[in-house]
């Protein structure tokens, strides 16, 4: 499996070629969004990542000038920055998930073999509809992630918090609560308040 790694940060694209070596995989580095796409459009690959903060283009305009390319390239994107308003912005731009630093080689293997995965899957249902993109259900909802989500949330026998699903499903937790809250506003999913010991109330998610 092909992953690119753009990132300005030298020692961090080390690391991540290390860990994906070890993973099997054939990563390939560039220092910037500029580069990176250059060396997609001309290469391909199976994965995507993207750092948020890089010079020349940032990681949102990467994010945004490769969908316009390609609507099933996997998008992950690299961020300290855990906000929910930042990740819906990348999301909006056609980022696929996320993966926060400092990087923890199996979370982050664990997310790439779930994204190669569910890219398969698009792939397989194209090849029997004949369907040649990426359904997007809205924006910053791709189909194939949302039935991924669904299905668990369908199958799961108790409400659960967003940590929970998201440490279930290997997505982000900001992806995680962006699909919630799109499950909740169609009705499809209802939230109940948990009430911890110590700290504020959680809301945990169950399938209606």
């Amino acid at each position: 499996m092909k992953i690119i790694i753009m990132d300005d940060d030298q020692s961090l694209r080390y690391t991540l070629s290390e860990i994906f070596k070890f993973a099997g995989w054939d990563p390939i580095v560039y220092p910037n969004g500029r580069e990176g796409i250059k060396g997609f459009l001309n290469h391909g690959a199976d994965i995507i990542l993207v750092d948020y903060h890089m010079p020349e283009i940032d990681g949102l305009e990467t994010v945004r000038l490769i969908r316009e390319q390609n609507q099933q390239i996997p998008i992950l994107v690299l961020t300290v920055d855990e906000r929910q308003e930042i990740a819906d912005r990348f999301l909006d731009a056609g980022a696929t998930d996320f993966a926060l630093k400092p990087v923890k080689a199996p979370d982050l293997i664990a997310r790439v073999q779930l994204h190669k995965r569910l890219l398969d899957m698009t792939k397989t249902v194209q090849a029997t509809s004949k369907i040649q993109y990426e359904v997007f259900v809205t924006k910053g909802i791709s189909e194939t992630t949302l039935t991924y989500i669904e299905r668990h949330l369908s199958a799961s026998l108790q409400p659960a918090t967003v940590e929970e699903i998201s440490k279930e499903l290997s997505l982000a937790v900001p992806t995680i609560y962006r699909y919630l809250t799109f499950l909740v506003q169609n009705g499809k999913v209802r939230s109940i308040p948990s009430y911890q010991k110590i700290g504020r109330p959680k809301n945990r998610y169950y399938w209606i």
